[in-house]
């Protein structure tokens, strides 16, 4: 491998850390809008609008079981190898 080439690859980020980035702003935006639902059940629920509330907590959960299977994607910590 070149100077060049080796030193351009230090140079830039790993593609992890992009992917990492994505995760976790998908992570923060789905537990945005789980909270966001659960104010929303609770507000209906305490004006005994009990279908509605019913709905948004199911919404909320969705959510909760869509931000807990995001998390096996996180990638491991980047790793610098070791050489020589």
């Amino acid at each position: 491998m070149s100077d060049f080439r080796q030193s351009q690859n230090e140079a830039h980020p790993n593609k992890t850390n992009t992917l990492m980035t994505g995760i976790i702003f998908l992570l923060i935006l789905f537990v945005t809008i789980q909270i966001w639902f659960l104010f929303g059940a609770l507000n209906n629920a305490l004006q005994e609008n009990l279908n509605f509330a019913i709905t948004t907590a199911l919404g909320s959960l969705v959510f909760a079981f869509a931000s807990f299977w995001l998390l096996k994607y996180l990638p491991e910590p980047i790793k610098r190898k070791m050489k020589k």
